[in-house]
């Protein structure tokens, strides 16, 4: 807004409106007495050009952007930690809630017991850091009778703040739909709010008038387990009888699932550029291919259908770079576009040539 308004041009508008018969050189009293005036106007432009900047969401920098979405009863999502299952040997030994384990990845400390020999830790680091170990875990104090601990899970996964892009577009989406009461995006904006999940698809009047069903992923936009599953259903409704007593309104009896994973092989004839074959090739083209799927399945919630394309197969093969040419591509074996069910997703089961 403010872009035109240079110290130059602010300058000489000040001496323009000086008599001509004053002298107005750089080196004359009145010079020397607007330049500074016109330095501090110059900046004062700027700080108001800020402040626009600052007064918008589509522009505002993350501190004035949580200020502005606070009006609405919005914040970033906080770093999640992970939740782990562990399996202790022997299966009698009894853990301690609060008890602490490390691993050369992290330390992890135990919250609940899920069944014999099986317990849920918690990374003591938020964020991503949790879901990158699997294996051995050492207590930092004895306890008797503990032959070995081993991370053999995730049971809801860690993730990092939300990040200022993402803040913003949920901030503006909150525009297009007033949650209330027990409305489609109440329940949706409720279960995104809820620690490990990634996305949702709200079905009303699922099984008749005020049964509602939940169909949610994990944050990586994979079947939930079954244990947050169980942890989201006590927070919505935790005795299926519409009486109130979580989150979802008295009279709706929901019921919260997880989508099925349908798995999906690839196949398809290449042709290479000169010096280049399968094994070179093939690393890349799978994370290509991953990408891909990955982009279906962060997509699942907000389409009534799932639709891999052969034609967007073929591009993610024919990017990478010593292919020249795909032809033949199936999908499960067929040679047309595969389009899975309102509550499936898709998941790479790997790629094969021809």
């Amino acid at each position: 807004m403010f872009e035109d308004m240079t110290f130059e041009m602010v300058l000489e508008r000040m001496l323009d409106r000086v008599d001509a018969s004053c002298d107005k050189r750089e080196s004359s009293p009145i010079y020397a007495a607007l330049a500074p005036a016109a330095l501090e106007i110059v900046n004062i432009c700027a700080a108001l050009d800020d402040c626009m900047e600052e007064s918008f969401a589509d522009t505002a920098s993350r501190p004035y952007l949580k200020r502005l979405a606070a009006i609405r009863g919005l914040s970033p999502r906080p770093a999640v930690h992970a939740v782990v299952l562990a399996e202790f040997t022997p299966d009698t030994v009894e853990v301690l809630p609060g008890t602490l384990f490390t691993s050369e990845k992290g330390a992890y400390r135990v919250t609940e017991k899920a069944a014999d020999g099986i317990y849920r830790l918690r990374c003591e680091e938020a964020g991503e850091a949790g879901n990158a170990y699997l294996g051995e875990i050492i207590p930092a104090d004895y306890i008797p009778g503990l032959e070995a601990a081993v991370i053999t899970d995730i049971f809801i996964y860690g993730e990092e703040e939300e990040d200022t892009e993402a803040f913003r577009q949920r901030y503006l989406n909150s525009f297009q739909a007033n949650a209330f009461g027990g409305n489609l995006a109440d329940y949706k904006n409720k279960a995104l709010s809820m620690e490990g999940v990634g996305a949702v698809k709200v079905v009303p009047v699922w099984k008749g008038p005020g049964t509602v069903r939940l169909v949610i992923l994990d944050t990586k936009c994979r079947r939930a387990s079954q244990g947050l599953v169980e942890k989201i259903q006590n927070l919505f409704d935790p005795k299926k009888d519409g009486r109130g007593n979580g989150l979802a309104p008295i009279g709706h009896i929901v019921t919260v699932d997880t989508a099925e994973e349908i798995t999906v092989r690839v196949t398809a004839k290449l042709t290479y550029d000169t010096g280049y074959d399968w094994n070179i090739c093939k690393e890349a083209i799978e994370a290509a291919l991953e990408a891909y799927f990955l982009e279906a399945q962060k997509a699942w919630s907000g389409q009534d259908v799932s639709i891999l394309r052969i034609n967007a197969v073929n591009a993610a093969i024919v990017s990478i770079q010593g292919v020249i040419d795909v032809q033949e591509t199936t999908l499960n074996g067929t040679g047309e576009n595969l389009t899975l069910g309102s509550y499936e997703i898709p998941v790479f089961g790997g790629m094969e040539h021809v």
